[in-house]
This record gives structure tokens, C-alpha cells and sequence, in this order.
């Protein structure tokens, strides 16, 4: 069973960063991509980044030039470094990884932004 654990999220001031991580267990392959999504309170879950397996990536206009995506050293890891963070991020950040037609999700985790 394929599962994905996202990790380092938590309440930070405006302004401030975080960076969030990512590690897929219960599988043999490596993901063609992996990205992070967003999800705030109301709100549909929104694409934040994405990143191939040949280390191309994309970005939502929200994030852009404030978030760094980044494959991590393991297989089937990737971070998400997040700097001058604005109130406005805040959300349930999922992790996300897809193979083929085959997508899978982490159970996500709050990031707060807020003095």
C-alpha cells in the first residue's frame, strides 16, 4: 500500500518560512511527478508546485518566486521550502504523487501563517 507522510508544517508570522517534506513508503517505483497542493478552509484544493522526475517544475502565480520545490535524496521524496510566507497561505498543504494514470495523496497538514 503506497502512502505518502507530509512533515514540517505549523503556525509561523507573516513573513517568516517553512519547509515542508514529503516521503512516499510501500512502493517500488518512482513517480513520473510529485507536487504539492493546497487546500484552505472553503476553498478547492489548488495546485502550489510540481516537479518531474526530470526535475522540471511548476508553480502556481501565487507562489511564485516565494516557493522552492525540490526533489529530496531518497527515492520518492520531494520538499517544498516556502519563504515570506503571507496570511494568505494558509491551508491544509497535500502532498502528491502520480505513476501513470495512478495518483496518490497524503493526509496533509496545516500551515498557519498568522501574527
Amino acid at each position: 500500500q503506497v502512502q505518502l507522510v507530509e512533515s514540517g508544517g505549523g503556525l509561523v508570522q507573516p513573513g517568516g518560512s517553512l519547509r515542508l517534506s514529503c516521503a512516499a513508503s510501500g512502493t517500488i517505483f518512482a513517480f513520473n511527478v510529485m507536487g504539492w497542493y493546497r487546500q484552505a478552509p472553503g476553498k478547492q484544493r489548488e495546485l502550489v508546485a510540481t516537479i518531474t522526475s526530470g526535475g522540471t517544475t511548476t508553480y502556481a502565480n501565487a507562489v511564485k518566486g516565494r516557493f522552492t520545490i525540490a526533489k529530496g535524496n531518497a527515492k520518492n521524496t520531494v520538499d517544498l521550502q516556502m519563504n515570506s510566507l503571507k496570511p494568505e497561505d494558509t491551508a491544509v498543504y497535500y502532498c502528491s504523487g502520480n505513476y501513470g494514470r495512478s495518483a496518490y495523496w497524503g493526509q496533509g497538514i496545516q500551515v498557519t501563517v498568522s501574527s
